[in-house]
């Protein structure tokens, strides 16, 4: 029973693992998938932007117009769109303004994409007549991308500012505060200075005191001094010297 429930927990460590190694494969997958997409899509953007562009300088007539309408729409679209979802992540309450932001998108996929069709129709005389309307349709639709995107810009620029000013006061605060401890800390250390000398010279004094209360000292011994001349009695014979010859 014990060998059999061994294998069994076993094969299900092994499945787990199997399982996790499928599910990581999937998601690398799937990740490089939706980044060749993204890369895909962007370069595509770039070539139209280009054409566009191009056709605007190099047309003129229909199909210039056309181009720079196009070409309007997409550039301030698209600078709206990285300014809101680049604020929103320091910023959660622009999710209200990219929620107005899609529905503006629907309007601006739907106006591209009619221009778009109408740079092949060749009713030229037809699109000139209806170029007014578009214009407007156009103007509406940047005018209100660009409140948008300036607002957050506003916005954000309002609350760095902000939290400049409320960070340049703290710093004040705090450099004041720096400056009342070094004071501090100085006259700490002068009072300690003095304190120490105080105490060390009383301790000098009650040196001297106590010396001047000590025995003097002894004199030195014989040995170190010069001996004594002898004595000279009076019934003492007088030497006789030694006979020379």
């Amino acid at each position: 029973m014990e060998a059999g429930a061994l294998i069994i927990f076993a094969l299900l460590v092994l499945f787990a693992f199997l399982g996790l190694g499928v599910w990581a494969a999937v998601k690398v997958v799937g990740a490089a998938k939706r980044g060749v997409d993204r890369t895909i899509t962007q370069a595509r953007r770039t070539v139209e932007d280009t054409a566009l562009r191009a056709k605007s300088l190099g047309q003129v007539g229909v199909p210039g117009a056309l181009a720079q309408l196009r070409l309007d729409l997409r550039t301030s679209m698209r600078a709206t769109q990285q300014a809101l979802y680049q604020g929103v992540q320091t910023d959660a309450s622009l999710k209200e303004s990219i929620g107005l932001f899609e529905r503006l998108s629907a309007h601006g996929h739907e106006l591209d994409e009619e221009l778009k069709r109408l740079e092949q129709e060749p009713d030229r005389r037809r699109i000139a007549d209806g170029l007014p309307e578009l214009r407007e349709r156009t103007a509406k639709i940047t005018e209100a991308s660009d409140s948008l995107r300036w607002a957050a810009r506003d916005r954000a620029r309002r609350f760095a500012q902000d939290d400049l000013t409320s960070l340049s006061e703290q710093i004040e605060m705090e450099s004041g505060a720096l400056r009342d401890w070094s004071r501090e800390s100085v006259d700490d250390l002068a009072a300690a200075a003095e304190a120490t000398g105080a105490t060390g010279a009383t301790g000098a004094t009650g040196g001297s005191a106590a010396g001047d209360g000590a025995p003097a000292a002894g004199p030195r011994p014989a040995a170190l001094n010069p001996s004594a001349p002898a004595a000279h009695y009076p019934w003492q014979k007088t030497p006789r010297p030694e006979a020379t010859t």
